[in-house]
């Protein structure tokens, strides 16, 4: 911050250079620059060290990666900008390699056809309208649709008809799979409850605790 009589002059990171590695902060790139003007070439190496011992305190989780030492040294000839002359324990990286980006791996992937029973429904579907017709086939389609179900009511916390399930499989199969006449599913108990993903192991006991709890305290109303 810069202050005369009249006015308060602030400073923001917004208006400083970007830095290269932004995990170490701004005070490790003042202490990079200060190294490059040590004129001693020992005592310039001596200090890197110190600038490194720095940076790995700054940024504990590099020790999660394979030989995190020589990332640090890495890391500081990259804030650096490749341009130091010191003698470091590892040979200095090469710009070229370091910042060449990877190359993407091409992803065959499509729409998924009813987001609400997942992408690898459409897979295990595939697998079943593969399989030729007979007992097998069918127990393998009951078992989909009885999972299916479950997912359905997932999201949609309406009961879902048996057919309902059927249609929706022999559709995303593009009608490759018939469903046996006279197959049905188990009935699910009153009180089974489905949770979302990622709501936890707990919620739907929680749900069916709270249900009892309201009929217990509407039959002392009685």
């Amino acid at each position: 911050m810069e202050r005369n009589e009249n006015t308060i002059k602030l400073y923001y990171n917004t208006e400083n250079e970007k830095l290269a590695m932004p995990e170490y902060g701004r005070n490790i790139l003042s202490m990079v620059e200060q190294l490059k003007t040590i004129e001693d070439r020992d005592k310039r190496s001596e200090q890197a060290k110190a600038v490194v011992k720095s940076m790995e305190i700054l940024n504990p989780q590099v020790h999660q990666q394979e030989n995190f030492e020589q990332k640090l040294w890495d890391h500081l000839f990259m804030i650096a900008g490749y341009d130091l002359d010191i003698d470091a324990p590892y040979p200095a990286p090469v710009p070229e390699i370091m910042e060449t980006r990877p190359v993407t791996i091409p992803l065959k992937s499509k729409p998924v056809k009813a987001a609400h029973y997942g992408r690898n429904i459409e897979s295990i579907i595939d697998l079943i309208s593969s399989e030729p017709d007979g007992e097998v086939k069918t127990a393998m389609i009951r078992s989909l649709a009885i999972y299916m179900r479950q997912q359905y009511l997932i999201w949609n916390k309406d009961s879902v008809a048996d057919e309902t399930i059927f249609n929706d499989i022999e559709k995303l199969s593009d009608y490759r799979i018939k469903v046996p006449e006279g197959i049905s599913l188990t009935k699910i108990s009153g009180d089974a409850t489905f949770s979302r993903p990622g709501m936890g192991i707990n919620v739907g006991q929680a749900a069916k605790k709270n249900r009892q709890n309201k009929n217990n305290w509407k039959n002392k109303k009685r």
